[in-house]
């Protein structure tokens, strides 16, 4: 039975828009001011990543590490306002009722996981979860999806997210990715990216399971 791999931010919790306009303030923090549909469009990619792909190689190397620190803190203001989605711990239920080992396969601090595994109420729901700190390269590498199903104990998995870097990441892996729209991206995009499905929500994610690899 393959495990569930599922992304966390923008997939089970509404936060993508949250990081978006922290990562804004963060550049802003040091006198730069990148439209927030740019960094939108990069939600998803790690950390070490976004500030050379919104802002380029010279400001990462100059202000990367200080841009990192000050979306922590802006990122800290806002997570109070982060909700799970509608069905997300029903989804992770259900999917193990259906005998599929569930993993967070999560590339934020670990503080913040750990707060994501609160919210959710899914401390007895999963196998674990990993955070930023098990991976050398983010997303799109595929490292966290090999992390994740290291964690699980198994040798196949299908990917559960929600932008067109988690199925980079997993396609990259050959695992396979059926992805959810609460992220922002299309269905189009992530269907380019390689998602074998692609719902509207995860409560529609849910009634058709049995359509999926996770049948």
């Amino acid at each position: 039975m393959p495990a569930a791999l599922l992304d966390v931010d923008g997939t089970l919790v509404d936060s993508n828009y949250q990081h978006a306009i922290a990562w804004y303030r963060a550049f802003r923090d040091h006198d730069l001011t990148p439209a927030v549909w740019r960094i939108h469009r990069h939600i998803g990619v790690g950390g070490d990543q976004m500030v050379s792909r919104v802002a380029g190689d010279e400001v990462e190397e100059r202000l990367g590490d200080a841009i990192r620190e000050s979306e922590g803190r802006f990122y800290g203001e806002l997570i109070g306002e982060v909700q799970p989605f509608d069905g997300a711990r029903a989804l992770l239920v259900e999917l193990g009722e259906r005998g599929h080992p569930c993993v967070l396969a999560s590339s934020a601090k670990a503080q913040e996981t750990e707060h994501y595994v609160e919210l959710l109420g899914a401390g007895d729901l999963i196998e674990g979860y990993t955070t930023s700190a098990d991976v050398e390269a983010t997303k799109p590498s595929p490292d966290l999806v090999g992390a994740a199903m290291r964690t699980a104990g198994e040798l196949s998995a299908v990917m559960i997210g929600d932008s067109v870097w988690d199925v980079e990441a997993a396609s990259r892996a050959e695992v396979k990715t059926v992805a959810v729209l609460t992220g922002g991206f299309s269905e189009a995009e992530l269907r380019d990216a390689g998602a074998v499905d692609v719902f509207e929500s995860l409560g529609d994610l849910r009634e058709g399971l049995d359509s999926t690899p996770l049948r």
